[in-house]
């Protein structure tokens, strides 16, 4: 009898564990497990002339590899609020009584430029409009740049970004490397 009924609950265990329930509703959707590194990095002292023709070339550093698919974005520090930067991604304008300025940018694999336009006379350039200027350039795999959660308008939610790992160049300073 005991054998019977060992069988018995062998038995029954064997089909419990064969059937199968209805299908459940799908999850969230997930990561594919791939981890975005971006890099980040910042032009520093730059100062708008007619020396250089308004415009600022810098290679990319030498261990950061710019692919085709890839996404350059650049932001200019446009102030300080409570002490916290203001950063904006450009191009930048500002219109004026005398006419507009435009901050704006474009790059290659090899290098980005930073440029100024204006409408208005030269010599009414201000300093504040010219010099010191600080960008920060941000190299974006199309992927990421490409999701609707990461607002790329805002450099800081572009660095902190779920799944992105960004690797921090820190500070160039360019002055050698102007365009003529």
């Amino acid at each position: 009898m005991k054998k019977l009924a060992n069988i018995f609950l062998l038995a029954a265990a064997l089909i419990i564990s064969a059937c199968e329930g209805p299908v459940g509703p799908p999850g969230l959707p997930g990561e594919d497990g791939y981890n975005f590194i971006g890099t980040v990095f910042e032009m520093e002292n730059i100062d708008f002339n007619s020396g250089n023709g308004y415009s600022v070339i810098e290679d990319f550093p030498s261990n950061v590899t710019v692919y085709n698919s890839d996404v350059v974005l650049v932001y200019i520090l446009w102030e300080q609020d409570n002490g916290l930067d203001v950063w904006r991604l450009m191009p930048q304008t500002v219109v004026l009584d005398e006419g507009v300025i435009q901050y704006n940018y474009d790059y290659t694999l090899e290098n980005v430029r930073v440029f100024l336009e204006f409408t208005i006379p030269e010599e009414q350039l201000q300093a504040g409009e010219t010099d010191n200027q600080i960008f920060r350039v941000a190299i974006l795999p199309a992927e990421f740049a490409s999701r609707k959660d990461v607002d790329i308008n805002d450099i800081n939610t572009v660095i902190n970004a779920p799944n992105i790992q960004m690797k921090d160049l820190g500070t160039l300073d360019v002055k050698t490397n102007i365009m003529n």
